[in-house]
């Protein structure tokens, strides 16, 4: 079957992972309504395309805190890759690599902060999770550094594990044969089987839920790495991250996997902007799955968005290949988005080239 568009992996993915590791990567947390809903809001946002506009040369390149990349699609943390392909972390890190663009490391990866960077030359993010022990917090910080990534990217939403029923029914657990590759030198690396899922009761038993806005103050001390809070989905929030030195946030819900009947992502975007201010940059995970989709939340004020269950069906399916060919796909369907929208480049992307559902009851006029 030739592949057209990104979903397309999803399917293939399905068809050839272990019920176990698929459901991991697909579910959400209970009824799943956030789940659906992350891509379902995105269809309900409407183009106001501008025409007559010379499209010929097109600009898709953008900065992340002073990185020059080639589009504004970048790759969100998705844990424990090997478990959908034997490469995992090195083909994503690889691909990423090719595309010019950026990829984040989760905390839970099958493969350490070193060996991806032993992959070669990137712009890499880590993500983290923060451990109630916090000299495993300082320890893990302090490679990702030395193994020359450029980011922090912060997980506030997770003091404890959302509750995704798939993984209970499933008795979910690492494989035997991998392990939560950064943590593998501090006996943190396995999961034990549970008659929950097995991620759950490790969450529980190492993850620190006291975790508070002084400890983002306390990562700014013991690193000099800039700081993305990732999981924002209110101005209140918004602002409390500026105030608190966040370099920047990312808008997030967890992949719907924390908890469920929270707003979509793109639902969320516009509240965190306003209330940035424009003082730091907000990003948008959650969804994406079209170029479309992108270029709605650039419209919206995002500056670049992060992709994840993309990644791992196209692992899944190809290998490094497959992931390739998603950031290909997404990177021809937003430069296509953008010619017949009538922008050459991403500042022209504007609020009025989109009308959202509430817009759909006014006159368009009365904005303009």
């Amino acid at each position: 079957m030739e592949i057209t568009n990104v979903s397309e992996y999803d399917i293939i993915a399905k068809q050839k992972l272990p019920k176990m590791v698929y459901d991991y990567y697909a579910s959400g947390a209970e009824d799943q309504w956030t789940l659906k809903e992350n891509m379902e809001a995105f269809s309900r946002i409407l183009f106001r395309p501008r025409i007559l506009i010379d499209v010929s040369r097109i600009d898709l390149t953008t900065t992340v805190l002073g990185f020059k990349i080639s589009m504004p699609i970048m790759i969100a943390p998705t844990a424990m890759q090997k478990m959908a392909h034997p490469e995992g972390e090195y083909a994503t890190a690889r691909a990423a690599s090719a595309a010019g663009t950026i990829m984040t490391l989760s905390s839970w990866a099958t493969s350490s902060v070193e060996e991806v960077a032993s992959t070669g030359p990137g712009v890499r993010f880590f993500q983290l999770y923060v451990y109630k022990d916090r000299n495993v917090v300082a320890q893990l910080v302090r490679r990702a550094e030395r193994a020359g990534f450029k980011a922090i990217a912060l997980t506030v939403d997770t003091p404890r594990l959302g509750r995704r029923e798939a993984d209970i029914k499933n008795r979910f657990t690492l494989p035997p044969f991998l392990t939560l590759k950064n943590f593998e030198g501090l006996d943190l690396g396995k999961m034990e089987k549970s008659d929950d899922s097995g991620l759950a009761s490790y969450v529980a038993g190492q993850i620190d839920r006291s975790l508070s806005w002084k400890d983002v103050k306390w990562l700014q001390s013991i690193t000099s790495l800039p700081i993305l809070v990732k999981g924002v989905l209110t101005a209140e929030d918004a602002s409390l991250a500026v105030q608190n030195g966040a370099t920047g946030i990312i808008v997030s819900n967890h992949g719907a996997r924390q908890l469920d009947y929270v707003p979509a992502t793109i639902t969320a975007l516009e509240e965190v902007v306003k209330a940035a201010r424009g003082r730091i940059p907000v990003f948008l995970d959650g969804g994406v799955r079209r170029g479309t989709d992108v270029f709605k939340a650039l419209a919206l004020g995002a500056s670049g968005v992060f992709i994840g269950r993309p990644v791992v069906f196209s692992l899944a399916a190809e290998g490094e290949a497959g992931v390739r060919k998603v950031l290909q796909m997404l990177r021809d369907e937003f430069e296509l988005t953008m010619a017949l929208s009538g922008c050459t480049s991403l500042k022209e992307i504007t609020r009025n080239h989109i009308i959202t559902p509430s817009e759909t009851k006014y006159p368009i006029s009365a904005r303009l």
